[in-house]
């Protein structure tokens, strides 16, 4: 389980990576609705992702960014305001490569992708999107990837080790 995170002290932007409309066929006919995927972050290392299903697309984002702050994780970034290794994230069948970038690369990513490192205060990024190319699935793998991202400082406290030893 995650540490909890005390988003009332954050200051959130949202991003609403796509919009779509579904509609379910009833007795009566169709009934239209929305459904809106949100990213949400500050910039400094929080980023949430989350979906909202809705008769009104207004309504719909709002529900879709408060599924996103409940789904708030911390992203560990080096100084360069990078990632400290190469990572791939996963979900269902989409898979995302997100590789570390020197100083002044910019965040070279696709669309859903590039919404989640934004918000999430990383700069300096290569990605990759392998496999699916659906939208919720490269955002939810993006974010996978940027949760299981360590700083070997982490590595080094849970192997009873200086950074040093672990550097080499």
């Amino acid at each position: 389980m995650k540490n909890k995170i005390d988003v009332s002290t954050l200051d959130l932007k949202d991003n609403v990576v796509t919009i779509k409309r579904v509609t379910k066929t009833v007795k009566g006919g169709r009934t239209m609705r929305f459904s809106a995927l949100v990213v949400v972050g500050d910039g400094d290392g929080h980023v949430g992702v989350g979906l909202g299903k809705a008769i009104e697309i207004p309504d719909a984002i709002r529900k879709g960014k408060e599924d996103a702050i409940k789904n708030i994780i911390y992203v560990e970034r080096n100084e360069h305001n990078s990632i400290y290794h190469e990572i791939y994230g996963k979900y269902g069948s989409s898979t995302v490569l997100l590789k570390p970038a020197p100083e002044g690369t910019g965040v070279i990513a696709g669309g859903p992708a590039r919404a989640v490192l934004e918000l999430a205060g990383v700069k300096n990024i290569r990605t990759k999107s392998l496999g699916s190319r659906n939208k919720k699935n490269v955002v939810n793998a993006t974010l996978e990837g940027l949760a299981n991202v360590t700083s070997p400082e982490k590595v080094a406290r849970l192997r009873g080790k200086t950074v040093e030893e672990i550097m080499g």
